[in-house]
């Protein structure tokens, strides 16, 4: 890339670090501006779920897609992030609940004998039976938003999950298009070897007849040989090749690889790499990767934990009441005069100890600082991996044009070497060098074809799933 988009890195610090933390004078350390009071994301610049965006389809193949679209049901790694997704909503509802009342109930029957020697040689045990039944709440008045900072902080953490989630949907789709790409490389690298194949059998054909007809030298014949057994040699690695890649393929499926077979075993073209692919890339859409979202997001994390440490310094109100009612008898247990009932406001402040709020607080500054080196690392990355990538592809797509025009080459010059060598006008030595530059250079064609859409996918992977 060129031009605006290497002024990302200037405008990182100061355009996208807005979080919820009060400004003070510690801001200066961290950032060129300060923070605002309140730091709210911008929801219209975040990404379509990655299984929207569908930035595969593009590649118009049937297989392709279906292939992603089971892998994003069934992997395991997908679901074992959707449920850390789960839990961490879980969790911030948990944490709102501390906005509410504790309220517990009790009831029981109790019996009981006190001792009438306790006081003196005589005296009569006291017994006594009841009944009782009661209601009593605890609740904590979130009078200086400790509560809030608490929830802010999980909320923040749901969306830091989220991203978590998004960011291995991309990885996924990624991974199953690359290896999708691989497989189809290795069985068209197989349909270039078998049709070789075929052709260097009737040049060895021609070479026998040659010999047997006093016109050429069994060294023409074992030469050919050579070209023929070194091309059926590569036949079984590529076989391999191709059944381990279905079976990578199936691992990210979240299936056995017998149920990949028979669809991916039939060899297929490579998709259309030639797409249109902008070259300026603006900031807004770097945002949408997970990565610089989920770094973000724990960002957000870390200031409302400071927030929550710099809470620990003030008091803390307190509700504490019960309701309840004893008797010894069931039917008076409701009498008005068996009713008790306390309530008790309790205002607690920790006035000393031994500065461990202190240096809490700073621990939490210092995540807080560990947070924007990351969130500006995470960016500065994006811009590199966005930068690589196009760069990676607009290279591929000028090599594929050069190599054409080599295949086209080696082909014309492998059809006037055999004609030249049927009619003695040239030694078999011509014939097979340019055999096997035609075999070598068809195969860096399919390489090539490979390694360009193999750019393209990581191309929508460093934007977080496309365009």
């Amino acid at each position: 890339m060129s031009g605006p988009k290497f002024k990302l890195h200037r405008i990182v610090l100061i355009g996208f670090l807005m979080l919820a933390y009060t400004t003070n004078a510690q801001n200066t350390k961290y950032l060129n501006e300060p923070l605002p009071d309140d730091w709210n994301y911008n929801e219209q610049l975040t990404a379509a779920t990655p299984d929207d965006a569908q930035w595969w389809a593009s590649l118009g193949d049937p297989t392709l897609s279906s292939l992603i679209t089971q892998g994003v049901a069934n992997n395991y790694d997908l679901r074992m992030a959707a449920s850390r997704m789960k839990i961490a909503d879980n969790t911030l509802k948990a944490a709102r609940g501390a906005y509410l009342p504790t309220v517990d109930a009790s009831a029981g029957w109790t019996k009981a004998q006190t001792s009438g020697l306790l006081y003196g040689n005589t005296g009569k045990a006291d017994r006594t039976s009841y009944f009782d039944l009661g209601l009593s709440a605890q609740w904590e008045i979130d009078l200086f938003g400790k509560i809030t900072a608490q929830v802010k902080a999980k909320k923040a953490a749901v969306k830091v999950s989220k991203a978590e989630y998004d960011a291995a949907m991309v990885s996924l789709s990624a991974q199953i298009a690359t290896l999708y790409i691989q497989l189809r490389m290795y069985q068209q690298e197989l349909i270039v070897a078998e049709n070789h194949i075929k052709s260097q059998e009737r040049v060895t054909q021609i070479t026998k007849a040659r010999h047997e007809a006093g016109l050429a030298s069994g060294l023409d014949v074992d030469q050919s040989l050579v070209v023929l057994n070194s091309t059926q040699a590569s036949i079984p690695q590529l076989r391999n090749a191709i059944n381990t890649t279905i079976a990578s393929i199936a691992v990210l499926e979240g299936v056995y690889p017998d149920s990949l077979y028979s669809v991916l075993s039939i060899a297929q073209p490579l998709p259309d790499y030639s797409q249109v692919v902008a070259t300026g890339v603006p900031l807004d859409l770097l945002r949408r990767r997970p990565d610089v979202i989920e770094a973000e997001n724990q960002l957000a994390v870390y200031a409302a934990e400071v927030g929550i440490a710099k809470r620990e310094f003030l008091p803390t109100l307190a509700i504490e009441g019960a309701i309840g009612t004893s008797a010894h008898s069931l039917k008076k247990l409701f009498n008005k005069q068996s009713f008790t009932y306390t309530v008790a406001p309790t205002l607690t402040w920790t006035v000393f100890d031994g500065f461990q709020r202190t240096y809490a607080l700073a621990n939490a500054r210092e995540e807080m600082q560990i947070g924007i080196d990351d969130y500006n690392l995470t960016v500065l990355s994006a811009v590199q991996e966005v930068d690589n990538a196009m760069g990676t592809y607009m290279a591929a797509l000028e090599r594929i044009a050069l190599i054409d025009e080599v295949v086209k080459d080696a082909q014309n010059a492998f059809d006037k070497a055999i004609d030249l060598y049927k009619s003695g006008l040239s030694p078999f030595s011509d014939v097979m060098t340019s055999q096997m530059n035609l075999l070598e250079y068809e195969n860096e064609q399919v390489v090539a074809q490979s390694s360009a859409l193999t750019a393209l996918i990581d191309l929508y992977r460093s934007l977080g799933g496309g365009y």
